[in-house]
């Protein structure tokens, strides 16, 4: 029986030992990151859960699944080449991950290692010629203008021109961080491309300035136009008030002249009829006196005749 016992007790013993070290060898994938199992079994991938990796037996590697950047650009006399064969510089910036499956992550581990795979360094060098010959190949297809205005269908050209193809690799999306023409000064004379830069940029600046010139006059010319305008309505606007000034003093004037005539007027009235007034009353003291002294003669004589 003891012996039983302690079989069970060593199977119990056992038993949970398995079950902590089993718990212990399960490792959690990070978030944006695969676990590579390699060793007994084969090569294992896991990126969404976790798996176990038992010492001895087993190697575990953790590989970055984030989005990383590689900037490719071309400037100067390295200028990407347009249609029209002026040069642009230009500055791309391409955003690479590895791709979320397990058989690329897989591919990738074997093909360039776990720690290398998002290493800028070894990205930019597995790109930069893929992607800078479609920046090469969109750019030839564009001219300079298109290219300048037309910044979105240039971007889907570019993806669109590298594709899908990246050994495991996904590329997301990428953005135009600089684009401006080259500098006339690094343009190559000897070049017959960069020749043909020179000559149509020498002919669009030279419209272009034709163009600010007759611009520049036309401005001046209606400035001008307009300064005549003004001051012609100026001085129609004072003369229309020096007349409307006139007419008013006359206004004025002859209101005053009628005033006063009125009041002349009505005063020769007032003294003709105070002098007619003064005529009439001494017609009647004259007629009064006459009366008196008829009467003084009529009563000498009355009394002559008594």
């Amino acid at each position: 029986m003891m012996v039983i016992l302690a079989g069970i007790i060593l199977i119990i013993f056992f038993a949970v030992v398995y079950a902590i070290l089993w718990a212990l060898w399960y490792k959690k994938v990070p978030q944006g990151m695969a676990m590579v199992r390699t060793g007994r079994g084969g090569t294992h991938v896991e990126y969404d859960k976790g798996m176990h990796v038992v010492p001895v037996l087993h190697m575990m590697e953790m590989m970055d699944l984030s989005v990383k950047t590689i900037e490719i650009a071309r400037m100067k006399e390295d200028g990407l080449i347009c249609m029209d064969n002026i040069r642009a510089d230009i500055k791309v910036v391409f955003f690479v991950r590895v791709n979320k499956n397990g058989g690329d992550i897989k591919n990738v581990a074997q093909t360039i290692g776990c720690k290398r795979a998002s290493d800028p360094e070894t990205l930019k060098n597995l790109f930069e010629a893929k992607f800078s010959e479609a920046l090469k190949t969109v750019g030839k297809q564009m001219e300079f203008e298109q290219l300048y205005d037309s910044r979105d269908e240039f971007k889907k050209k570019i993806l669109l021109s590298i594709g899908k193809d990246l050994n495991g690799y996904v590329l997301d999306d990428c953005a135009i961080d600089y684009l401006e023409q080259t500098p006339i000064e690094y343009l190559k004379d000897n070049n017959i491309l960069d020749a043909e830069g020179i000559k149509k940029i020498t002919e669009l600046t030279a419209n272009q300035r034709v163009k600010a010139n007759y611009i520049r006059r036309e401005e001046e010319k209606t400035l001008k136009e307009q300064d005549v305008e003004a001051r012609e309505a100026i001085l129609e606007y004072e003369r229309q008030l020096a007349e409307k000034e006139e007419r008013q003093k006359r206004e004025i004037a002859n209101i005053k002249a009628r005033e006063e005539a009125e009041i002349s007027k009505v005063n020769e009235e007032e003294r003709l009829k105070a002098e007619l007034e003064r005529i009439s009353t001494q017609e009647q003291l004259d007629v009064a006196e006459e009366n008196k002294l008829r009467q003084v003669i009529v009563a000498a004589k009355n009394k002559e005749r008594t």
